[in-house]
């Protein structure tokens, strides 16, 4: 997994409430178990004017003009500006790939669904919880000022707007420190467990002589 320490980046606004996983990645793309190649449908009914299907060309789609992801200002974006629950609906991990696969590393909303939110983290997403008032702030910012990128800082845990922002933003953010420690390592639970490999193989050598008839 990618270490996660700061990143600078566009930051896109999707000003909807209760965004469902199968609204994120819908269910027909779901056939593979690969982390990667879902970017390109990434809330396809949203960003298509058609009916996506694995294995389409998305460069001949008709794409739709009035969705915030498909606008030129918000292109290249790494952070995701949501409203309440993001995440939620059925548990699918498709759902966190193929919004890392398109390049998202931050989603900041008032509120996500327990399993998305924890998904988040098992795939080198950073999922920040804010006041909805302050969520609404940092729309506001986002919106009037084309260009404008925030600056999430995870050893700081901190939100900073950047000098195209007329008002300058310093956010503070709360965060489990486990979950802080393991995307500043590029920790997911399979590397944890090798982070203690000589253990085990010290545990599995003295288990051979205890039992060998086992091994």
């Amino acid at each position: 997994m990618e270490k996660f320490t700061k990143i600078t980046a566009i930051t896109v606004p999707l000003d909807r409430v209760n965004v469902d996983t199968d609204a994120i990645i819908p269910k027909q793309f779901l056939k593979s178990i690969k982390r990667s190649g879902f970017g390109p449908n990434l809330f396809d009914e949203w960003r298509y004017l058609d009916h996506g299907e694995p294995g389409m060309d998305n460069s001949r789609r008709a794409v739709n003009p009035d969705f915030v992801l498909n606008k030129a200002r918000y292109a290249g974006a790494q952070i995701l500006l949501a409203r309440d629950n993001f995440g939620c609906g059925s548990s699918r991990e498709h759902a966190p790939w193929a919004l890392e696969d398109f390049g998202i590393r931050v989603i900041i909303a008032p509120s996500f669904a327990d399993i998305f939110y924890n998904n988040c983290f098992k795939n080198g997403i950073l999922p920040i919880i804010l006041a909805e008032s302050i969520v609404d702030q940092l729309f506001q910012a986002v919106e009037s000022t084309e260009g404008a990128q925030l600056t999430v800082d995870l050893e700081q845990q901190k939100i900073l707007s950047d000098d195209s922002l007329s008002e300058k933003i310093e956010i503070s953010f709360e965060l489990d420190q486990f979950r802080r420690h393991c995307l500043l390592e590029g920790l997911d639970e399979i590397a944890l467990t090798l982070e203690h490999s000589d253990d085990i193989s010290a545990y599995e050598n003295k288990q051979k002589e205890i039992t060998p008839w086992l091994f």
